[in-house]
């Protein structure tokens, strides 16, 4: 444990013999429930300093790591998203509350789309991001080769092929800090196929999550983002899945792309915590489409700029 401007605590946990850990920063006078975080296949629970920024102040803030995510036991060869939703229900259980807020990004968003799928009850609020409901061809071909550069060793191919996977390129799409972005993701793959076993592994859930976002949702709040450029599912086949939650929100986000995580990273924390306390969403700067569900029985979606 240690001292900063919230206490922070870690707490270990396991399901069967495999072993993880949440780390919760708490807040006294919370204005909603808890928010539990989870990110992408290598994002861990240090890796949210904006979410502390903007949602420590009023709520608890949770983040983990998952199995087979840092300081975490890695993923057992035979297990899937069926584990790591019951890794998420016991940080659910182990917080001892009624319900918590709930925020996925990219895989998270997997998982927490099966979480609230399981157990609505649970979940005050959903905040979905960079849904990967599709996958095409050409991105399981680029998977492919890049699975053949892991496994011959060529790490410096791997580190590019990934990047390139999951970032716009397209010069004609404004993303500011492009080259920045590139460098540092890039950096992270290569980090990852040295030091994280069964990288390719993390990195194919990742990016094919597809049938796992079939079925549907009812009872839950939800919102669906998308940097506007993303580049692995178009902002379209993502407003067309948050129409699979009745109600639900969806928009997209200025200048970005698949990692609006990390290029706009305040803003997605400011999304967030807006939604999570009921605060007007349209409002912000950084929106650049809003889609509004419509009254029952109307299958037009309203856009508006």
């Amino acid at each position: 444990m240690m001292q900063s401007r919230h206490t922070e605590v870690i707490h270990a946990l396991s399901v069967g013999r495999t072993r993880f850990s949440y780390r919760i920063l708490r807040q006294p006078t919370a204005q909603t429930e808890p928010v539990v975080v989870l990110g992408g296949g290598f994002q861990g629970r240090n890796g949210w300093p904006h979410m502390e920024d903007r949602i420590a102040p009023v709520a608890s803030l949770v983040t983990a790591d998952l199995p087979g995510m840092g300081s975490s036991d890695p993923l057992p060869a035979d297990a899937g998203t069926e584990l790591m939703v019951t890794a998420i229900d016991r940080i659910i259980d182990d917080l001892g509350v009624a319900r918590v807020n709930l925020f996925g990004y990219s895989y998270g968003a997997e998982l927490a789309f099966g979480c609230a799928q399981r157990n609505p009850h649970r979940i005050a609020r959903l905040v979905l991001g960079g849904v990967v409901s599709h996958t095409s061809a050409m991105q399981q071909e680029m998977l492919r080769r890049a699975a053949e550069h892991l496994a011959n060793g060529d790490v410096e191919e791997f580190a590019t092929m990934a990047a390139r996977m999951q970032l716009c390129l397209d010069e004609d799409r404004h993303i500011p800090h492009r080259s920045l972005v590139y460098r540092y993701v890039r950096r992270s793959m290569r980090h990852v196929a040295v030091h994280v076993p069964q990288a390719m592994d993390a990195l194919r859930r990742s990016l094919t999550s597809g049938s796992s976002f079939a079925g549907g949702l009812t009872g839950v709040p939800a919102l669906v983002f998308a940097g506007e450029h993303d580049s692995i599912t178009s902002p379209e086949l993502q407003r067309e899945f948050s129409t699979s939650i009745p109600g639900s929100r969806f928009l997209t986000i200025k200048d970005s792309d698949h990692w609006v995580v990390l290029e706009r990273a305040a803003d997605v924390a400011d999304l967030a915590a807006r939604f999570f306390t009921g605060r007007p969403l349209d409002s912000a700067p950084y929106v650049a489409q809003s889609t509004s569900p419509k009254p029952a029985g109307d299958s037009e979606l309203a856009v508006s700029r």
